[in-house]
């Protein structure tokens, strides 16, 4: 079969791509934001077209077969060129200047109130929003389909930079009618009674390790919730269900009736938020969002957080403004 010959569509390869990075059906349809069975369908439209068994399926397992591991490699490379090719000719044009900003989750305010500042004062940058987690954002950094991420940066893998620009207060999602929603904060030893529900480890591994130091820090260790969600609105369904509890920072703009967010104290914690960009990278677009993040921060006190504790390492990424570390 020769390259003329085949039908393949750029969609269906970047949805093997990401099957292949999730192994697993449901994931990966949540990812690309279409329902398991249109997924699977576009997998097996490019098995036929290639004549090539590209994933072993079965109740139990999705796993690669060697010619899908040879077309994962190859699959990567050719999506980073064609997303390479696209901003290529977008920035050609100076009216056209791209930036690819990585929000984290819907509900998380920090980066959309970040992007507003920008677009404000660079009417003229395009800007793609993109919900990503942040290994995703590692991945998508270094296959330079992304230019700017935000997380914590204590997993960074080498050519990435990392600034922290927001000392987010962290805080537990309660049901209004749990025990604790009683009171105006939580202290952090009162979490050790409750089930926490932590988010999947390939999803957000800082998150968890960040929660994980916390508890042992206070003396216990915490009792997980045998369950993962993809968001955090769906994680608040099962709080308001009583089922758990959930520990998010203040940045989390999500109103839903029967929810309570408190502040943890004794001590207060805060959680670093970092801006990731590639080493290196001094364009236009990257440089205005990273100017417009710094002055946002400076502007709303983001890094002027009192000095009860700041749970992180100094490997979390560079600080700027009036709260250094």
């Amino acid at each position: 079969m020769v390259l003329g010959e085949l039908a393949m569509e750029l969609r269906q390869l970047h949805y093997f791509v990401t099957l292949a990075e999730e192994l697993h059906f449901g994931r990966a349809a949540a990812r690309e934001h279409v329902v398991p069975s249109a997924l699977s369908q576009q997998i097996q439209r490019l098995e036929r077209e290639l004549g090539v068994v590209l994933v072993e399926r079965n109740t139990h397992h999705v796993r690669l077969t060697r010619p899908g591991s040879v077309l994962l490699a190859q699959a990567r490379g050719v999506l980073g060129g064609v997303e390479r090719a696209v901003i290529a000719a977008q920035r050609a044009d100076a009216s056209a200047a791209v930036a690819r900003v990585a929000i984290g989750d819907a509900s998380l305010d920090s980066m959309p109130q970040v992007l507003r500042h920008v677009q404000h004062n660079n009417p003229e940058l395009v800007i793609h929003r993109i919900e990503a987690s942040v290994p995703d954002q590692y991945r998508m950094l270094q296959e330079v389909r992304l230019d700017i991420g935000v997380g914590r940066a204590t997993h960074a893998p080498a050519g990435v930079a990392s600034e922290v620009f927001r000392y987010d207060a962290l805080g537990v999602l309660l049901a209004e009618t749990h025990r604790l929603a009683r009171a105006d904060s939580v202290a952090v030893t009162r979490l050790a009674g409750e089930l926490l529900l932590f988010a999947e480890p390939a999803h957000a591994p800082e998150f968890n390790d960040f929660v994980l130091r916390m508890c042992a820090d206070a003396g216990f260790r915490p009792r997980r919730f045998h369950g993962s969600v993809q968001s955090v609105r769906a994680a608040a369904e099962l709080v308001g269900q009583q089922r758990c509890v959930l520990l998010v920072p203040r940045s989390c703009d999500l109103l839903m009736r029967g929810i309570r967010w408190l502040p943890l104290v004794d001590p207060m914690v805060r959680y670093p938020w970092s801006l990731l960009w590639r080493n290196g990278d001094d364009s236009g677009p990257t440089r205005a969002v990273l100017d417009g993040a710094r002055a946002l921060s400076r502007k709303l006190g983001w890094l002027c957080a009192d000095s009860e504790t700041v749970l992180e390492m100094a490997s979390g990424g560079t600080a700027v403004g009036c709260h250094e570390r």
